[in-house]
């Protein structure tokens, strides 16, 4: 089945380009257009859309404000921002969209924000299957062994490293890197090294005890080691971690109030 989408654009001519670069896709169907992000959350909570394309400056509430409000709904769309103005890109990508177009834009671009956009979504009707289907239990944080020992690849050997060592993790496509806070695993020199994972950022979540939290959609921290926490301006956050380099990590806006919550900051 195509994917359902939904443009918001408060400007018709927009629309009206738009509409037909769509047209010529087969793996996509426009069932809806809105002019403010008011219009749009109505549509959004009778209709289910896979994909959304989302201008940034309209009358009323703001294309940011709504991308916001939909990463806490359950059919959560994938977003593509559409815009003329270049200076929100690291705010849309921090609310996870998929792509941002700056108009103007061609088919062939487009395209290319579709296609990241069906992915994204995909992934997320997986993980949402996944963990209705197969929950892991958290293990208990106190007293017995570690909560999860995780295997890294080093020098040609897996070695397995118990999460109290882990400063944080980063993700890459299909896989995620481990950042340790110990300089030794065994006799293997380890802190300071990127260590290579077959886990996924998502995978080490649903393993981690409760003290790993998502700071952004690319890394899960230890609170543990988290040594100094340093506000930055549009109300995000830099992580400060333990390890000898003294690594740093973003906190995107939406999860800085929970995070400042956990730390006590």
């Amino acid at each position: 089945m195509p994917a359902r989408c939904l443009i918001i654009d408060d400007e018709s001519p927009a629309r009206e380009e738009l509409r037909p670069l769509l047209g010529g896709f087969d793996d996509v169907v426009v069932v809806g257009e809105a002019t403010t992000a008011e219009e749009a959350q109505v549509l959004i909570e009778s209709v289910t859309y896979d994909l959304v394309l989302l201008d940034i400056r309209m009358p009323g509430m703001g294309g940011l404000e709504l991308a916001r409000s939909l990463a806490d709904t359950a059919s959560r769309p994938a977003v593509v921002f559409t815009t003329a103005y270049p200076d929100h890109a690291a705010e849309a990508f921090d609310l996870e969209a998929a792509d941002y177009l700056v108009k103007p834009f061609d088919a062939q671009r487009l395209r290319r924000a579709i296609d990241r956009a069906l992915e994204q979504h995909a992934e997320r009707a997986e993980q949402q299957h996944e963990a209705a289907t197969n929950p892991v239990p958290r293990e208990p944080t106190s007293g017995g062994d570690p909560v999860a020992r995780i295997p890294v690849h080093k020098g040609g050997r897996i070695l397995l490293v118990e999460e109290p060592r882990i400063a944080f993790a980063e993700a890459a496509r299909g896989y995620a890197y481990l950042k340790l806070i110990t300089p030794n695993v065994g006799q293997v020199q380890l802190d300071d090294d990127r260590l290579l994972t077959s886990y996924t950022l998502h995978d080490l979540e649903e393993r981690f005890s409760a003290t790993f939290v998502r700071t952004h959609r690319s890394y899960l921290v230890n609170l543990r080691h988290v040594r100094e926490v340093v506000p930055q301006v549009g109300g995000t956050l830099v992580l400060v971690m333990a390890d000898r380099a003294r690594s740093q990590v973003p906190v995107a806006r939406r999860q800085a109030t929970e995070l400042r919550r956990r730390l006590g900051v």
